[in-house]
């Protein structure tokens, strides 16, 4: 979050946190709380609003599709009209038309199963190419005056510059941002050569440390990389902003929200 902030990049905390975790001095401006949907979980959030009065959330679910979703969505509008309001995920104009308009949320989260440590399209069949997500959702998310982040898919600046240029507003990262030293996870050596840990959020080892194990309903959709160590995060993101901006010259884009035109 510090080094984020010195860029003007907006941090997720994620929602495993407890309420003491947090300390009080946070910019609001650059980082985002984030929920699940259930009671404990409201719970949780009200008294972190309560605390740390942020300008952000994320409701950040595997599967968007389901009206309990869209429920906590337009409950946490009507208690909360000021905060902004970011909510997925989901892969298809419809849902994002539906949040929009029915939840009245801000920015709409869209991707599914395209993340580095998601294994969703192998176990389920279910996703769409990130690109085409881009394209369609933004699009609507334009004639309603709404925003979309494209979550998953990037592994090089490049494919930040594709999801920009295919019309998503935001682009969140999750395996681009690990691997450093800011990173959460303890720095392992093998063989003469440093790795983080990374893993999905419906891995069966996440499963295991942060909700009790994993119900035996289910499979494991997420993945446990070893991420070769990277160093600090300030490296990366100089060379993604450098890619960034080499890829405005070549189009004659002189802002992100003219890549799309240009």
């Amino acid at each position: 979050y510090t080094v984020c902030k010195d860029y003007k990049i907006i941090t997720c905390l994620h929602k495993h946190y407890e309420i003491d975790d947090f300390p009080d001095d946070l910019d609001p401006n650059y980082y985002t709380l984030t929920t699940g949907i259930s009671d404990n979980d409201r719970v949780k959030l009200d008294a972190l609003i309560a605390k740390l009065n942020p300008y952000f959330v994320v409701v950040d679910i595997a599967n968007g599709y389901s009206q309990k979703f869209v429920d906590f969505c337009s409950n946490l509008r009507r208690d909360y009209p000021d905060l902004t309001i970011i909510a997925g995920n989901v892969a298809t104009s419809d849902m994002v038309q539906e949040l929009l308009i029915s939840s009245k949320v801000d920015i709409v989260k869209c991707g599914i199963g395209g993340g580095s440590v998601c294994s969703t399209r192998l176990k389920t069949g279910v996703g769409i190419p990130q690109l085409s997500v881009c394209n369609e959702c933004s699009e609507v998310a334009n004639g309603l005056d709404g925003h979309i982040i494209s979550d998953g898919g990037c592994k090089l600046p490049g494919d930040i510059a594709k999801a920009y240029g295919a019309g998503a507003h935001f682009v969140m990262l999750g395996g681009m941002m690990s691997g450093h030293d800011e990173s959460g996870g303890e720095i392992i050596e093998e063989n003469g050569k440093k790795y983080k840990m990374f893993y999905g959020m419906s891995s069966e080892y996440a499963q295991n440390k942060h909700n009790g194990g994993m119900a035996k309903y289910r499979s494991s959709e997420g993945k446990v990389k070893r991420i070769p160590y990277k160093g600090a995060v300030s490296n990366s993101l100089d060379d993604i902003l450098g890619g960034l901006r080499s890829c405005g010259t070549y189009m004659g884009a002189k802002r992100l929200k003219d890549f799309p035109k240009c």
